[in-house]
């Protein structure tokens, strides 16, 4: 078993090379926008490291690889909050709903919450007296069905909005994703690709400008309406693979481990890793290491938690918690409820 268990994940860590660049020495850091879309969904993925691909067992498998929707029997509905960097909150709420052999249908909404701030110029660096604001919206209609007793596949197409006072941009995007139950005892596999879709470029109001196309001379037009252009610039497009393994499952302890390989468009490649202990189904105790082997990271460990309470028979509530050290940048914690009928 272990040696099966190592050929697996040898071929999940290389299949990333399928998707490598040219230059292994250029990350494309900075290079795309609507970074939240890159920001871990789900106190318990972020509490495992990260390490979620093929375990997709919450509705936060939307995010993270939409065809685990399948495994979801019961219908249900996930709220989170996350205290960013920076004093940033963003919100994300998930549900799904099953439809038998017809597949599972799921949405999700992300919004960020960002206090407005003042308006600054060079001739007043105090501040004019006006205030702007930043919102990040990302919106999905998920929709997962398994082809057969083991393979399942999962499409999510989005809509993505972002704004910064007078400007904004939006997007078209689509995540896709496999799960493979394999014949091996307890071993899972799962592979998603996230945020296939259009570019964004911010346009509005503050590109309009009164333009003088030939200042040195004083008899022309020299308020000509003009917009400024702006560049246009990709999504974070994300490649996941990853294998979810189950040593220990009794109906009082259970253990399940996972390690899920990176390759996303605008940064190098990474390993994430988490493992999860839950007792009775009731308590579980989570860990993890995220962005192994990537250059100059803040990330490191993780740590989680979760509770799990039974009503009448047929409806439960999950509370989960996750913290992730983010070294020098401090640290981020995620709180997420689950409701499940």
């Amino acid at each position: 078993m272990k040696f099966k268990f190592i050929i697996l994940l040898s071929i999940v860590i290389s299949s990333t090379t399928i998707f490598s660049q040219t230059n292994f020495d250029i990350s494309k850091r900075a290079t795309t926008v609507a970074s939240f879309l890159s920001i871990s969904q789900g106190a318990k993925a972020t509490g495992m490291g990260s390490a979620f691909v093929a375990l997709v067992d919450d509705q936060s498998a939307i995010y993270w690889n939409v065809a685990g929707l399948t495994d979801l029997t019961s219908n249900g509905i996930l709220f989170e909050n996350t205290n960013w960097i920076a004093g940033i909150n963003y919100n994300y709420l998930a549900g799904s709903f099953n439809l038998g052999s017809w597949g599972t249908i799921g949405l999700s909404f992300i919004s960020s919450n960002i206090e407005d701030m003042d308006v600054t110029t060079i001739e007043d660096p105090e501040g004019t007296g006006e205030t702007f604001s930043v919102s990040d919206v990302a919106f999905s209609v998920a929709y997962a069905i398994k082809l057969t007793d083991n393979f399942s596949i999962g499409f999510n197409p989005k809509f993505i909005s972002q704004k910064i006072w007078r400007m904004s941009a939006t997007a078209i995007a689509i995540d896709m994703g496999v799960k493979y139950v394999t014949p091996f005892d307890g071993i899972v596999l799962g592979m998603s690709i996230s945020n296939f879709g259009t570019p964004m470029r911010l346009q509005g109001k503050s590109a309009l400008v009164l333009y003088d196309p030939n200042p040195n001379t004083s008899i022309n037009n020299d308020k000509i309406p003009a917009e400024l252009q702006t560049e246009s610039w990709e999504l974070p497009l994300n490649f996941r693979a990853g294998i979810a393994y189950s040593p220990l499952n009794t109906n009082m302890h259970k253990i399940l481990v996972a390690i899920d390989a990176l390759h996303p468009s605008d940064d190098y490649e990474s390993i994430n890793l988490g493992a999860e202990y839950t007792f009775s189904d009731v308590l579980s105790i989570r860990g993890g290491y995220k962005s192994l082997f990537l250059p100059d990271t803040e990330e490191s460990f993780t740590l989680g938690l979760g509770l799990k309470v039974q009503f009448l028979n047929n409806i439960a509530a999950k509370v989960d918690y996750a913290y992730v050290d983010f070294g020098r940048l401090s640290n981020v914690q995620k709180f997420s409820l689950s409701i499940l009928l």
